[in-house]
């Protein structure tokens, strides 16, 4: 795997640690009597879930036009340009990216195993013997 690609997958991992802080810190909010505290867990949670969004809709782009591997390549594009509601983007971040990353799936990592020819003839001409 590419090392741009591979700072990339870390970069969104460790933002969807900190959106995931995030919720935490949102819902404690919404658990919170009013106030300054009420405001400053809203604020954070806000502040932590923000990158982490806008960073997976430019993942997903980049990852659709270099790396992507299927037979849906223009419907992917239509659906990751045109839908404004983000849920595209994490289907194909659970479809796609997520597996490239673990190389898995149709992203693992081919290996080339040898296999001899079954047709070896040996020096005398004949068939060879088992």
């Amino acid at each position: 795997m590419a090392t741009p690609w591979r700072s990339r997958f870390a970069l969104l991992r460790n933002l969807g640690i900190a959106a995931l802080w995030g919720c935490i810190l949102l819902t404690a909010s919404l658990l919170a009597r009013g106030g300054a505290i009420q405001t400053t867990m809203l604020v954070a949670g806000l502040l932590a879930i923000v990158p982490a969004v806008f960073y997976l809709s430019v993942v997903a782009i980049w990852h659709w036009k270099t790396r992507y591997r299927g037979n849906h390549s223009d419907l992917w594009g239509a659906l990751l340009l045109i839908e404004t509601s983000g849920w595209f983007k994490l289907v194909y971040l659970f479809r796609d990216i997520i597996p490239d990353a673990r190389q898995s799936g149709r992203y693992a990592v081919a290996e080339l195993a040898f296999s001899p020819p079954s047709n070896i003839i040996d020096s005398s001409g004949g068939a060879p013997t088992r």
